[in-house]
């Protein structure tokens, strides 16, 4: 069979990459082309576009690249309709890949959604035309079935990916990874600024106030694959901080405490276990836009799926340096951290057990028999 997945973001490669495994040892004979990452090129297949070439963040950064944009689309039609394959594959991403989606089952090739849009989060009017264009949604996060079920839209939960890829995975040796990247014995604090330029310079600046107010720790940024150690560095000079890049997994499991930019590491922080604040700032204009239609109480994963704040989350004027130092002192509070457990404990019986992408691979292919 032949396979077009279409992923955007490092999140999306990550997921893409597991689905893929899971397609190639399923179907022997898969062929698949991809719009991806790193992690997707490294499973095999042959990659069209990297997610790098078109990250566009927030409200107006798209709009200055139209242009650019609208060739991208152009050039996925055109190398569908060249493949000719027999399921079209999205991995969230919607702002590209409801259009691509609408098109393609327009065209008769067959669609499926892994990892949904987050039309829970604002539009739910996008729901119709997810009806229309998607023949089967594959949904990795438990409220998402009830939602589309109140659409009358039936989907498929199969569990979180990142279940796969954290829970159980072989711990590190602590030491090991001291000794190779310098760290010393103070407990660390983990800085995760996010993976897109804009985002790495508007929080990390704020996130490396901490470091002269809690001496007694390391603090140590979790670099992103996408960007290069020179980009960072121009933040750490002069600090006594230290720059650690595409070992996220590997920092988080020896980590005494967090960090976080908005997004999926929130949660897979939460899945090592290490108590986090969750951060968040994007300019003026496109936090006034997002705040008029998104509808959700909390912006972290980790709250929508307990339903409940566990982690502090500080966004926009409230991600300030008074702020976040208020909050990693209480993240350092033994009796708060047994809390940080306990409540990461039920998010993780909440995600399912493993097997997602198994579970998402073996639909995909018997909807193709």
């Amino acid at each position: 069979m032949k396979y077009y997945i279409v992923a955007g973001e490092a999140s999306g490669d990550l997921h893409g990459s597991n689905l893929m495994k899971e397609i190639f040892k399923q179907d022997k004979s898969a062929q698949i082309r991809f719009w991806g990452g790193d992690l997707m090129q490294q499973v095999g297949g042959e990659l069209v576009v990297h997610y790098n070439e078109r990250s566009f963040m927030g409200f107006i950064e798209p709009l200055l690249n139209i242009r650019k944009i609208l060739g991208f689309f152009k050039k996925c039609k055109q190398d569908i309709t060249s493949f000719q394959p027999d399921v079209v594959i999205f991995i969230d991403n919607s702002g590209f890949n409801l259009p691509i989606a609408k098109w393609a089952k327009e065209e008769g090739f067959r669609t499926n959604y892994y990892i949904s849009p987050q039309v829970w989060a604002s539009r739910a009017s996008r729901v119709k035309a997810i009806k229309r264009d998607v023949d089967q949604m594959f949904v990795i996060l438990p409220f998402e079935k009830d939602f589309y079920k109140k659409y009358n839209y039936e989907v498929e939960f199969v569990g979180h990916p990142l279940i796969d890829g954290i829970v159980g995975r072989e711990q590190v040796d602590e030491q090991e990874f001291r000794n190779e990247h310098n760290l010393g014995t103070k407990e660390i604090i983990a800085l995760l600024p996010g993976s897109r330029k804009q985002e790495i310079t508007k929080m990390l600046t704020t996130m490396l106030k901490m470091v002269d107010k809690f001496p007694d720790y390391q603090f140590v940024v979790a670099g992103a694959p996408s960007k290069t150690e020179a980009f960072y560095q121009s933040f750490l000079q002069g600090k006594n901080v230290k720059f650690i890049s595409n070992k996220t997994y590997d920092l988080l499991s020896i980590s005494h405490a967090a960090l976080v930019t908005s997004g999926t590491a929130t949660l897979e922080t939460a899945l090592f276990k290490v108590p986090q604040v969750v951060c968040y700032k994007g300019s003026w204009l496109s936090y006034q836009i997002a705040k008029r239609i998104i509808t959700l109480e909390y912006i972290s994963l980790v709250n929508l799926i307990m339903d409940r704040p566990v982690v502090k989350e500080l966004i926009q004027n409230e991600f300030n340096e008074s702020n976040l130092e208020q909050e990693l002192q209480l993240l350092l509070n033994d009796e708060k951290r047994k809390e940080f457990f306990l409540d990461y404990f039920d998010l993780e019986e909440k995600l399912g057990g493993k097997g997602a992408s198994k579970k998402a691979a073996h639909s995909i292919i018997k909807g193709l028999t």
